[in-house]
């Protein structure tokens, strides 16, 4: 006997959220994957540790993908063991990603270290690096409005005359702009790439709050939803 009444409401709300979650699951794995792929190509970050938010993002997202597709599958059939499952796993992934917040609180200046020393190698290794690698410093400056580490003095070893620096400093990007006007104010941006990508970020991380309270929601309401339905459905089987 199928569950009826408003029983029946809460197993649609449930296949509904369910739905919802298997797209935030692809989301976070889509994510997950432009972000290692931004890292250690767009960045060339080659700190290992650099990688533990995209493969956390990864993880969560295959994770969420089978736990809904598995809570669909369980609300459409009316299983209360699939049920059951889903609202443990969905509580363990909630314990999971609370903890992955911690974690990324307790460990949020080594984050900032990492991108310190990969900015510097990257200024290091600039002139004898490929063209691929030279181009992906080069927009990062562009797209950042950025030059050097800290700033354009960073690129004092750039040429021998120690006063040049990459035409992708310039505030104007022309061919050879950036020869002997390191230090020009008018010509060439002093902020430094590290503190235009923390600035970045700090202007940014609103929208990656709410987008965690917004899943965060979803998964609470499932776990409700989950947990109504297999009353439910216990209770039918009562009856019969």
């Amino acid at each position: 006997m199928g569950v009826e009444g408003g029983m029946k409401c809460v197993k649609f709300l449930l296949f509904f959220f369910n739905f919802i979650f298997w797209i935030c699951g692809l989301a976070l794995i889509v994510l997950g994957i432009l972000v290692q792929l931004g890292l250690h190509k767009n960045m060339m970050i080659k700190d290992a540790s650099a990688s533990g938010v995209p493969i956390v993002l990864i993880a969560v997202g295959v994770v969420i993908f089978f736990i809904a597709f598995f809570g669909c599958c369980g609300a459409w059939k009316e299983n209360y063991c699939m049920v059951t499952t889903f609202a443990v796993f969905l509580s363990l992934i909630i314990i999971i990603e609370i903890a992955a917040a911690i974690a990324g609180y307790v460990f949020r200046n080594k984050v900032s270290a990492v991108v310190q020393d990969s900015l510097t190698d990257m200024i290091t290794n600039y002139n004898n690096s490929t063209e691929e690698f030279r181009e992906s410093v080069d927009r990062l400056q562009i797209d950042l409005k950025c030059c050097g580490v800290n700033s354009s003095s960073d690129w004092r070893h750039y040429k021998p005359e120690g006063n040049s620096v990459p035409d992708s400093c310039c505030v104007n990007v022309t061919t050879n702009c950036g020869s002997g006007i390191m230090t020009d104010t008018t010509k060439v941006h002093q902020l430094g790439c590290h503190d235009a990508m923390e600035a970045f970020l700090k202007k940014n991380i609103q929208w990656v709050i709410v987008g965690a309270l917004v899943i965060a929601f979803l998964q609470i309401m499932g776990i409700v939803f989950a947990c109504m339905l297999m009353r439910g459905i216990r209770s039918g089987y009562e009856v019969m």
